[in-house]
């Protein structure tokens, strides 16, 4: 299969790259079951920045998340982390993944699940070395006064954070999360996205989210890249040019309502196949 290069809307390229990128993807292409997924990712993602990823439900946001991830290998095209391959970044505890699905061990307390992948990762820490850490991180979530509880006890958005806490445990230079509140209700999602908010800030980790959410993405990023349909590809990126730090009320801002009209408009133009190339 000829893979064609594509470029974002007024023939510019999708993002341009600065001295400061951590993350970048050159060319990037996949090919899975002779489908074409993604065509032709150009992405540059600056050190301690947020960025969203959004667009039309196959569009192949999972897929690009998990090629950043080293999960995925693209079959044209390349991915660096810090100058390293996405597996190596791994291998170096430099990435660290949030997925919809908490995932944790039901036998295990938060405490426990929050030092689970550090466990595996560092063998000569001691439990309560482990411990020490995973109650650090659960503080960081907002949960330190929930460490002994089990996940049948913990609400859907506490167990989000605490796979959250799991993730930062491994002290990861980036966080890649695939749609972490997909399932949650909407006070609940806003609750969790401004507390995400909150640990960005704190920590300084470079965030890469995957939403469906144009509110979401507006709230909390730098920059929005906007992925089209058949095949994947990054079609328009925004800057959000609201100023740190935000809250909930950042949504009543005129200037965030222009940027929802923005992302909404681009949005539709990605749902057509080969649309805003």
């Amino acid at each position: 299969m000829r893979i064609e290069p594509i470029r974002a809307a007024g023939g510019r390229p999708a993002h341009i790259r600065h001295d400061d990128d951590l993350i970048l993807a050159k060319g990037v292409s996949v090919v899975m079951a002779k489908q074409l997924v993604l065509q032709n990712i150009d992405l540059s993602i600056p050190k301690g920045s947020f960025v969203s990823l959004i667009g039309p439900s196959g569009c192949g946001k999972s897929t690009l998340l998990k090629v950043l991830a080293g999960l995925v290998n693209p079959t044209s095209g390349s991915v660096s982390i810090a100058g390293l391959s996405p597996v190596e970044a791994a291998r170096k505890r430099m990435i660290g993944l949030v997925f919809q699905d908490a995932n944790l061990l039901p036998w295990k307390n938060a405490v426990d699940n929050a030092s689970m992948l550090l466990s595996i990762a560092d063998k000569s820490l001691s439990r309560a070395e482990l411990r020490s850490r995973g109650q650090e991180m659960l503080e960081l979530v907002g949960l330190g006064d929930s460490a002994h509880k089990r996940p049948h006890e913990l609400s859907g958005g506490m167990r989000q954070r605490v796979a959250i806490a799991r993730a930062l445990a491994l002290d990861p230079a980036v966080l890649l999360m695939d749609e972490p509140f997909g399932a949650l209700d909407a006070i609940t999602r806003d609750s969790m996205g401004q507390s995400l908010l909150e640990i960005w800030q704190r920590t300084g980790k470079t965030i890469v989210l995957v939403t469906h959410s144009i509110d979401e993405a507006i709230h909390l990023s730098r920059h929005v890249h906007v992925l089209g349909i058949k095949p994947g590809r990054i079609t328009e990126s925004l800057d959000i040019g609201l100023p740190y730090p935000r809250d909930l009320s950042v949504t009543e801002d005129p200037e965030f309502v222009r940027l929802v009209v923005q992302l909404r408009t681009m949005l539709r133009a990605s749902h057509q196949p080969g649309g805003a190339s």
